[in-house]
């Protein structure tokens, strides 16, 4: 569900950045493996790294570092956000 929001004061989270996501996951909700976050969007929905009159939910998974839209799409995927990234890799002592 797209909503229709005022603008925000300066150092908005809701201004896609990797850090403004890390940054909500302070206060998001964590259910079934996802945190829930939300950005502001263009006209298409898509993410939009300025403030606009629409906010988006999507869904963060900590295990893969992707973020997905409310259809659960892919919208991001980013190894800095993958906080699980290298678990269950062998070591090089172990090759």
């Amino acid at each position: 569900m797209i909503v229709f929001c005022p603008h925000a004061m300066d150092n908005d989270p809701y201004i896609f950045s990797p850090d403004n996501l890390l940054r909500q996951l302070d206060e998001a909700p964590f259910e079934v493996g996802y945190y829930t976050v939300r950005f502001y969007v263009d006209e298409h929905g898509r993410l939009a790294r300025h403030r606009t009159d629409r906010l988006a939910t999507f869904y963060y998974s900590p295990s893969g570092g992707t973020l997905r839209d409310e259809q659960l799409n892919i919208v991001l995927y980013s190894a800095r956000l993958d906080r699980y990234k290298g678990y269950g890799r062998l070591s090089e002592s172990e090759d």
